[in-house]
């Protein structure tokens, strides 16, 4: 699904032009239902993609953020601000008629935001090895933000590994973080 993901995402902002969140994820969407045929009944695949997206305009200072499930995080001086993507993935419930929603903020200077899949919060560990979850998840990014960056992403590293113990690792982890300053 990943290689069909970034190959039909080249195609729709490259070849398409298009770059408005909402409106790639729509076309995502549909080409990945055309590419797996799960427009028929009888031959449905049952796979699909969570995602985030941004478009961030460096003249206005606008960010546009687009998800299937997976949500950004803006985190702003003392305070963590979710907003959630649509409650379906790309290429799910064939024939059901969605569209994603467009979000845009006027980002201050100083606001980091943050995009990730589910691995992190999904990982197996602690003393009870139990799933990290979300809302500790959150917590910990939210106190991140007294470091630079480069620390930033040592922090999650160690809290991981910490984390996880002897635990396999359960599932792909990616978190994308970015300040801005202007």
């Amino acid at each position: 699904m990943s290689i069909i993901g970034h190959s039909l995402l080249d195609k729709i902002v490259k070849e398409m032009g298009i770059i408005n969140p909402s409106d790639i994820l729509d076309k995502l969407n549909a080409e990945v239902l055309w590419t797996l045929h799960q427009y028929h009944n009888d031959n449905q695949i049952h796979d699909g993609m969570d995602i985030s997206l941004v478009c961030y305009d460096n003249e206005t200072h606008v960010l546009s953020f687009a998800g299937a499930f997976n949500p950004l995080w803006i985190v702003r001086k003392d305070e963590l601000l979710e907003t959630r993507g649509n409650r379906y993935s790309i290429g799910m419930a064939p024939g059901m008629d969605k569209e994603f929603v467009n979000h845009e903020f006027y980002l201050e200077s100083g606001d980091t935001i943050y995009l990730f899949s589910d691995g992190y919060a999904d990982q197996f560990g602690g003393p009870l090895n139990k799933k990290l979850k979300i809302g500790p998840f959150r917590d910990f990014v939210l106190n991140l933000r007294q470091y630079p960056m480069e620390e930033q992403t040592n922090q999650l590293q160690q809290f991981y590994e910490t984390w996880r113990g002897i635990n396999s690792q359960v599932d792909d982890i990616l978190i994308i973080g970015r300040k801005f300053i202007f």
